[in-house]
């Protein structure tokens, strides 16, 4: 945990945003995995994590604006508890180390809130992406379930997302403590990633790392020689002199802040020319994304100066033809980059998505498109001061999309299918670092983790 007075800070903020009411916070229960004492490891739910600080299950937090008041409610630990567990700290001391003076039996929670209820006070509340969290918000608030969708509070919605995407010096620490056990697990796998290994030999060494690194994974790890499936989590393929396998990665911190970083690794140790040829114009398109980044400036924006620069690339190689602008304005690059440049990061990997998606990443000034392609760019607001977003160009070779795109005659003035046939089974390229918005421009976080050719080549012979 941080400091008590960051979570005091943190909700005296919150409540001067609200202005009247009542905020409930519900933290996360433990979920079982094949029967009750068997549960998947404990995630605390990430809003909860950020104003209360407090990790474990059957926790909950509610911030009184009216009263300036904070409860926490929760149980103390019986001697059963710690027959199987060890010591455990009573509420009250946990309390204390979130600044809270007031804590009560987990059992009151009900009461208390039906006498606010009672008293015609408004109970403010965030949409939940657990089903089992639903269910206890509808039992607490005596809700049907249509009607608790509709009553989750735009406004405490509004506040938490303004107030968690700007990230503190301190979160900003523990992003770069998590992107320490990045860098960790990408070298490993460029050293280890060989001919006649299996994927999963590599990925579960790689997932040990970031358990042994203080926290876990931040999400479940992508590696695999068929880089052209964007979210590839099976381990099953043995790697093959003259694969590239892609690998999409990111530590959890001991405070739960996570990192993504993605690296294409040439299983033979060296990139073909060919893998050379498309892995540059990626790191080209990366590196132009991140020098653009600044404050004020659009990340729909720089996300299509990368797809303009991985279009000029490909028109270079003769995969794409014409107006390079006309192609990315008519979403002809989706093709080969059918994604989004990047996300926002924090306590989430894909920081308070779990919120509003639309709500994080877009703003009235700026919508989500419905092109195929810029339709999964999931940011696309203005940048500023304290954002963290990962910025993740890529060149994807999918068979099963060309094989449509084709049929359709889909582009045609600006694809040449007939030069994509000898491309067919090359897989894909992924670049990925977590960068931080600054006062006067960006910051790359994290130790340097090799990134161009003649460096990735070197940390593969290590």
């Amino acid at each position: 945990m941080f400091d008590a007075s960051t979570y005091i800070d943190r909700r005296t903020d919150l409540a001067g945003r609200l202005g009247s009411g009542i905020a409930l916070f519900l933290g996360n229960d433990e979920s079982a995995m094949n029967y009750r004492g068997n549960p998947y490891p404990f995630r605390q739910d990430s809003s909860f994590l950020y104003y209360w600080g407090l990790s474990g299950p059957g926790l909950a937090g509610v911030l009184d604006v009216d009263e300036d008041r904070s409860l926490l409610f929760g149980k103390d630990p019986t001697i059963e508890d710690m027959v199987w567990e060890g010591p455990l700290p009573r509420l009250a001391d946990r309390g204390a180390l979130s600044g809270v003076s007031e804590t009560r039996s987990v059992a009151a929670l009900a009461d208390t809130l039906a006498r606010a209820a009672g008293k015609g006070r408004h109970i403010h509340f965030l949409p939940q992406y657990r089903a089992e969290t639903q269910a206890k918000l509808e039992g607490l608030l005596f809700l049907k379930p249509a009607t608790a969708t509709e009553m989750v509070s735009a406004q405490l919605t509004r506040a938490v997302i303004e107030q968690r995407l700007e990230k503190e010096p301190q979160e900003i620490a523990e992003i770069n403590r998590a992107l320490d056990v990045s860098y960790d697990m990408h070298t490993y796998a460029m050293r280890t990633a060989r001919p006649g290994h299996i994927e999963r030999e590599v990925a579960g060494a790689v997932e040990g790392i970031a358990n042994a690194g203080g926290g876990r994974l931040a999400f479940p790890i992508i590696f695999s020689r068929h880089g052209e499936i964007l979210h590839n989590h099976s381990y099953n393929n043995e790697l093959l002199e003259g694969d590239l396998v892609v690998l999409d990665s990111g530590a959890s911190s001991p405070k739960g802040y996570a990192s993504d970083i993605t690296r294409s690794i040439p299983v033979s140790g060296t990139f073909t020319e060919r893998q050379k040829a498309i892995y540059q114009l990626v790191l080209d398109a990366q590196l132009r994304a991140i020098d653009a980044m600044k404050p004020g400036v659009s990340f729909k924006d720089i996300h299509l100066l990368a797809a303009r620069s991985i279009a000029a690339d490909l028109k270079a190689l003769g995969l794409m033809k014409g107006d390079t602008d006309d192609a990315v304005a008519a979403g002809a690059h989706a093709l080969f980059f059918p994604h989004g440049l990047g996300h926002h990061m924090g306590l989430d990997v894909h920081d308070l998505e779990g919120l509003g998606e639309d709500l994080v990443g877009y703003d009235d000034e700026t919508q989500r498109s419905p092109q195929f392609g810029l339709c999964y760019l999931r940011m696309g607001r203005r940048l500023k001061p304290g954002y963290v977003l990962t910025v993740e160009p890529g060149c994807y070779f999918i068979g099963p999309l060309i094989d449509h795109w084709k049929a359709e005659g889909r582009h045609t003035e600006f694809i040449n299918y007939e030069a994509l046939k000898a491309w067919r089974g090359f897989g894909g390229v992924r670049i990925e670092d977590d960068v931080l918005v600054t006062d006067d421009g960006h910051l790359v976080l994290g130790k340097p983790i090799p990134k161009s050719v003649a460096l990735v080549e070197a940390a593969c012979a290590r």
